[in-house]
């Protein structure tokens, strides 16, 4: 299901610190309780592209934001795009009643459609009076283009795949790098896809970051605020297409809708501090949720309480984001492995060795 976990394998495992906010138990978005990831990987064939039949460099990545019902018990959630060149189906409904009531999943961009069907289907067998004499749904998938290295035209992501990474989803360590939605993406020129961690903020929340990395160029890398992309000049792949990046931040603070869009904005800040630019073809989307809360989808009484973090107290809460987004861009990278794809297309790892040189200043 998925590459073992690995803390040498990491931001931290090298020396590298980002923020000054320590990490959870974990360093990963499943550090606040109740979240959880599963990956299904689909890896197959070599060799010269045949549409239809591979080779497969590809996969599926599924959240479970809370434990419970989501749909009679939503999560307060907020969105931010910062470029839209790309999809992110059930984005317009969480944007406007700002409640997430569904799982999540990363994918790539043609299989956006058959994940969310599968999702649907889950939610139907759970719920029989949805679309009947309750409202319908459209749960949240993201994608990014793993084409480079993928048969993206054979829809290898099967509904199968879906709710086998639904099965799969746990607390704990996640995998990271070429693993399920990641296994064929590219980050900055360098092997790249799924990242993750997290902080813990002087109030006691914690804040926690999962993501699909798929977008940048060599030249634009910064580790830590060091231009080492510049500096390593050779393990270019011969193809590279525009990528993206799809973001989930979780937190236990009690934030509304209003202001997990703008948790999104300051974890979007922090993919940034890596080197981003918001390229013309990248899709660079982020959605938020709150645990802290949960809104009844059909309250008994018209008025119920939440309670919120006060936007005057609610700095630290946006600077762990930011450093937790940035830390989990580095971790997709460090985490992965050379990946050969299609038409014998191959993405290096970043070395490690040369990485580590760099940031202690010897070129």
């Amino acid at each position: 299901m998925g590459k073992k976990y690995d803390k040498k394998q990491r931001s931290r495992g090298l020396g590298v610190i980002i923020g000054r906010y320590p990490s959870g138990r974990y360093n990963a978005i499943t550090d606040v309780k109740g979240v959880k990831v599963g990956h299904v990987t689909i890896k197959s064939g070599s060799g010269r592209l045949r549409p239809g039949r591979g080779p497969v460099r590809t996969g599926v990545t599924a959240i479970i934001p809370a434990p419970g019902d989501l749909w009679k018990s939503k999560l307060p959630a907020g969105s931010f795009v910062l470029n839209g060149n790309g999809e992110a189906m059930g984005l317009m409904w969480l944007a406007e009643s700002g409640v997430l009531e569904t799982p999540l999943a990363f994918t790539n961009t043609l299989s956006v459609g058959v994940v969310q069907k599968a999702l649907v289907d889950m939610m139907l067998e759970k719920h029989p009076k949805i679309g009947v004499s309750d409202d319908t749904l459209t749960p949240v998938v993201l994608e990014c283009d793993d084409s480079t290295l993928n048969d993206i035209r054979g829809q290898h992501v099967k509904a199968a795949h879906v709710r086998a990474a639904m099965k799969a989803a746990a607390s704990g360590p996640v995998a990271e790098g070429a693993v399920g939605a990641g296994t064929g993406m590219t980050t900055y020129e360098f092997k790249g896809g799924i990242g993750t961690a997290s902080r813990r903020t002087p109030g006691g929340f914690t804040v926690g970051v999962l993501l699909n990395s798929n977008h940048g160029k060599r030249h634009l890398l910064r580790v830590n605020g060091a231009a080492v992309g510049a500096k390593i000049k050779d393990l270019l792949p011969k193809e590279r297409k525009d990528g993206s990046i799809t973001v989930v931040v979780a937190t236990d603070a009690p934030l509304d809708a209003r202001q997990l869009s703008r948790l999104a904005r300051r974890a979007m800040l922090g993919v940034c501090r890596t080197g981003a630019i918001a390229a013309n073809g990248s899709g660079d989307v982020c959605v938020a949720f709150s645990t802290a809360n949960r809104i009844p989808h059909y309250p008994k009484k018209p008025v119920f309480k939440m309670t919120l973090l006060s936007d005057f107290h609610i700095d630290p809460v946006f600077e762990a984001a930011a450093d937790a987004a940035e830390e989990a861009v580095i971790n997709s990278m460090l985490a992965a492995e050379t990946v050969v794809g299609r038409d014998g297309n191959t993405v290096y790892a970043l070395p490690h060795d040369r990485l580590k040189a760099l940031l202690a200043g010897k070129d």
